[in-house]
């Protein structure tokens, strides 16, 4: 590593995104030493020319699930209960090889996409394991990225979960279903807490999290069991909340109360906390968020591509709920394009009924939440190119048609750029991306392994693809309904 770099002609963002004036950037031991006006750097140091390119903070996916590599394109008119029900043969099959593969996919294709860090939710069936865990935290390691993994888990399954599905299904298909079973909770909080253990991976920017996947999904004492593992080891936890209508329904069947609130009465709702989607959150809800320190990832894409709503992303922020944001993983969502989910939170922003453009996103703004927001989500000190703050830095060419003319530099970041023009991102103070190139990996083999990985699991999940295709109208039809029956209809938007 360089320990110095002085990195000159640059337009470089401002912590507010509003201007991109010509700035030197002094980097030292992989944090931003100072920020400079042009030609006032030291003379004594390695300077890397950087004319004609537009320096901005490394995104931040603020909620991704890198086990989704593998499956990108896996479903079409999916919403996310035909998403969950399906889950048995599109995250299937999967050992110590495809895992790490599959989150290689995600980190490659985030990294020539503008990102530098992400916070992942992986899947490991039935429980997390330390290998697992390991393979994935090398996958992020050696394309360079910083990362937060928190895997998912559970304690019920899908139909456990979802109030009255099991009982809906015709004999033949709930006789299976009643056959499946999550593993016990005592299991899968053994193997995290094994794994936080013997976690070897700090010193690379990647940690260990802990994510009960959905409040339905577990028992209530196995999510306060997720809270005191993570409490024990200092983990941040991210949880799907109000998600889909349907599982907000089912809160209120189940509990009586918003998912939400009855987390934050088992005790897990704080700092360390932040809600996925959230796209049913009432302002109840967002009010407890604010008061608790908890936080929200917006991914509009996936909740347009699962057809779950728009999140209340402007009453979270109102609130003073911290906002940032993430593609979801790429079964979900199917890229991992941090500037198209950027585009898409202010698209988002513009549908709400009744909303004036007060309510809107603003290009600037959903840049600071895209960066500043998601770090703080990750608890890192990234973000914003300040002094001190780490120099995770992405290089966009001003060359690039994308950028012909430069007129304004946040509008076009939101409005225009989609990653075509990444040129070059540092991590740490390091270059992981040359030319458009991940330095340290071989794409094209990667690639090749991605096409053999994909045939083998379609053979191996063949009959569960096929049970899946039988059950989907079912759950589909049950979960509409009763989506239907949700009660409470909000209205986000107050009267300024």
């Amino acid at each position: 590593m360089t320990e110095t770099l002085l990195i000159t002609g640059a337009r470089v963002l401002t912590p507010d995104a509003e201007d991109a004036p010509f700035r030197d950037l002094l980097i030292e031991g992989g944090r931003i030493k100072a920020v400079l006006p042009p030609g006032e750097g030291p003379a004594n140091v390695p300077h890397y020319d950087a004319s004609d390119r537009l320096v901005i903070p490394g995104l931040v996916n603020g909620h991704t699930h890198g086990h989704g590599g593998l499956a990108k394109g896996a479903g079409d008119k999916w919403d996310l209960a035909l998403l969950l029900a399906n889950a048995p043969w599109v995250s299937g099959g999967r050992g110590l090889e495809e895992k790490k593969l599959s989150t290689q996919l995600a980190a490659v294709e985030m990294l020539k996409k503008g990102c530098t860090a992400a916070y992942d939710l992986p899947f490991e069936f039935p429980v997390p394991t330390v290998e697992g865990l390991d393979a994935m935290a090398d996958a992020y390691a050696e394309v360079g990225l910083r990362a937060l993994i928190a895997p998912m888990v559970a304690d019920l399954t899908f139909f456990q979960a979802t109030p009255g599905l099991t009982e809906a299904l015709p004999p033949e298909l709930r006789a299976k279903v009643e056959a499946m079973k999550a593993a016990p909770g005592e299991q899968t909080i053994a193997a995290i807490d094994a794994a936080a253990r013997h976690w070897r991976h700090g010193a690379k920017g990647i940690t260990l999290g802990c994510a009960p996947t959905i409040p339905l999904h577990g028992t209530d004492e196995f999510l306060k069991a997720c809270r005191k593992l993570a409490e024990q080891h200092g983990m941040k936890m991210q949880t799907h909340v109000a998600e889909a209508r349907y599982q907000a329904a089912g809160g209120e069947i189940r509990y009586g109360t918003t998912l939400l609130d009855h987390m934050d009465k088992l005790g897990l709702v704080g700092p360390w906390f932040s809600v996925a989607h959230g796209t049913w959150l009432t302002p109840e809800d967002l009010e407890t968020m604010a008061k608790r320190g908890a936080g929200l990832s917006h991914n509009a894409g996936a909740n347009m591509r699962l057809a779950s709503g728009i999140a209340p992303a402007r009453a979270a922020i109102r609130a003073g709920v911290t906002v940032g944001i993430g593609t979801d993983g790429s079964s979900s969502s199917d890229n991992q394009n941090m500037f198209e989910s950027m585009r898409l939170a202010a698209f988002a922003s513009r549908l709400w009924e009744e909303a004036t453009d007060e309510d809107w996103l603003g290009t600037a703004e959903t840049v600071r939440l895209a960066t500043q927001g998601s770090a703080k989500l990750m608890g890192i000190e990234a973000g914003s190119i300040e002094a001190g703050k780490l120099a995770d830095l992405v290089f966009l060419d001003l060359g690039h048609i994308n950028w012909a003319p430069l007129n304004n530099a946040a509008n076009q970041l939101v409005w225009t750029e989609d990653g075509s023009a990444v040129a070059e991102v540092m991590v740490n103070g390091q270059w992981k991306l040359r030319g458009g190139k991940v330095l340290g990996v071989d794409e094209k083999a990667l690639a090749a392994r991605a096409n053999a990985a994909a045939e083998k699991l379609l053979a191996i999940n063949a009959e569960a693809r096929a049970f899946c295709d039988t059950l989907s109208p079912h759950v589909a039809c049950y979960c509409r309904s009763l989506a239907g029956g949700f009660r409470r209809v909000r209205r986000l938007l107050p009267a300024h």
